[in-house]
């Protein structure tokens, strides 16, 4: 379809079954419209990260950390605009307001991006040469996305359970970790074009590594700062993976987006309940130990990033 296609579709699919959870009659029924709709968001979300990397490429110029920046934006907006679900009452009606706005806002601007292919390439016959590469950063995908769901799933607990925080904190942390993620998404372009792709992921991990070690000093403002810090580390490394992955020689640059993406998703649906079953057996602070020593492995890895990208040079 090339990316600027399968991104309108996966809009357009995405607009079509955002609505059917909210008015499936049956328990079945809503797994069937769930399936579907996490089926096309993962089309849409692989597609348009595929299109940034294509855009990239002709324009040279970087701008895939800002892309996930309006993702991060977006989800700041949902939040907020969730407030109108009750004075609506009516979540289906919600729903087809934001889908209006949405299809609207792709309706004007989507003759800008919907030709966009990827140029012809030749392809090197796919083997363990080209596989590492991506399974390595396919792992660093898996436990930064996956640090990333134990903080939105046991942030709160981990306040409330281990800091003590008062009631009116309990959310702050995943806030703080939101906000500082976003704001690090919109810088992170500039600082990536002067030091480069693998130097800001090994940053990255240097300041979720500092987060962790905050949040594991369990005093409330200390974990709040730790939180804080976690996301603005993690802002810049998601982006960064699907720039390296959409670029390396010889991979298509869907079939790379679309692997880190698979393997980020894996461990941000993996990581929260069995995390959560070893907070069960032992203590969140041991939890958030495994995610620093996640942090650890990431900057790790850094390091054969950069031999590979010397040996490439």
């Amino acid at each position: 379809l090339g990316a600027g296609r399968a991104t309108w579709y996966g809009v357009l699919l995405c607009s079509i079954f955002a609505i059917f959870p909210l008015i499936a009659p049956n328990y079945y029924t809503l797994m069937a419209a769930l399936f579907f709709f996490g089926a096309t968001n993962g089309l849409t979300d692989i597609a348009m990260n595929t299109l940034v990397t294509e855009v990239e490429k002709k324009d040279g110029q970087n701008f895939m950390s800002a892309a996930h920046g309006f993702f991060s934006l977006g989800g700041v907006l949902a939040g907020l605009g969730s407030f109108l679900i009750g004075p609506l009452g009516n979540p289906a009606l919600h729903m087809l307001g934001v889908i209006f706005v949405v299809f609207l806002i792709n309706l004007r601007y989507r003759k800008y991006y919907v030709d966009v292919t990827a140029p012809p390439m030749e392809k090197e016959g796919f083997s363990l040469k080209l596989f590492r590469p991506l399974f390595l950063l396919g792992i660093v995908s898996f436990i930064v996305m996956g640090g990333e769901g134990a903080v939105v799933d046991w942030s709160g607990l981990y306040l409330k359970e281990i800091s003590k925080a008062p009631e009116f904190l309990i959310g702050a942390g995943f806030l703080a970790f939101s906000v500082t993620m976003t704001l690090g998404r919109f810088l992170g372009d500039g600082i990536s074009t002067r030091i480069g792709s693998v130097k800001i992921v090994a940053l990255g991990s240097l300041i979720a590594i500092l987060g962790y070690l905050c949040v594991l000093q369990t005093g409330t403002y200390i974990a709040l700062l730790g939180f804080a810090f976690i996301g603005l580390g993690f802002s810049v490394i998601i982006p960064e993976l699907f720039r390296i992955g959409g670029n390396i020689k010889g991979v298509d640059s869907a079939q790379g987006v679309a692997f880190i993406a698979g393997t980020g998703y894996s461990g941000f649906l993996m990581a929260p309940p069995v995390l959560g079953y070893v907070g069960e057996q032992f203590s969140l602070k041991t939890t958030f130990a495994i995610l620093l020593a996640g942090g650890v492995v990431v900057l790790l890895s850094t390091f054969l990033l950069r031999k590979r990208e010397k040996n490439k040079g």
